[in-house]
């Protein structure tokens, strides 16, 4: 499953998440892969609107193994003052976006018809 989803980062914080994303620990690199998210991207807009993508089999449960992760609970901690609401947990802020278009998704199915 592919999903989408966007968050908001202090516009006077931008620099330090770009910086801080630039070097990610290499012990949430892992626990990201082994909870199963893939072709994790972020996003960030020089207002301060952060869109995140990925790609894995079951986001909720994705989502659900990470909070289990202890150097998540770390991460959140640290990055939870860059974000527009700091009280919130920053990877429990994240509102899922739609997704209503896909190009390789209506090729195929457009393939399928010929």
């Amino acid at each position: 499953m592919r999903v989408c989803l966007r968050s908001s980062v202090d516009p006077s914080r931008l620099e330090e998440y770009r910086q801080r994303h630039a070097e990610v620990w290499p012990e949430m690199l892992e626990a990201l892969h082994r909870t199963g998210w893939r072709n994790y991207s972020l996003f960030l807009a020089d207002d301060g609107l952060l869109i995140g993508y990925l790609e894995c089999d079951d986001f909720d449960a994705s989502l659900a193994l990470m909070q289990l992760e202890e150097v998540n609970a770390r991460w959140q901690k640290e990055m939870a003052a860059l974000f527009s609401d700091p009280g919130q947990q920053p990877d429990q802020g994240f509102v899922r976006v739609p997704e209503i278009f896909n190009l390789e998704d209506q090729r195929a199915r457009h393939s399928r018809r010929v």
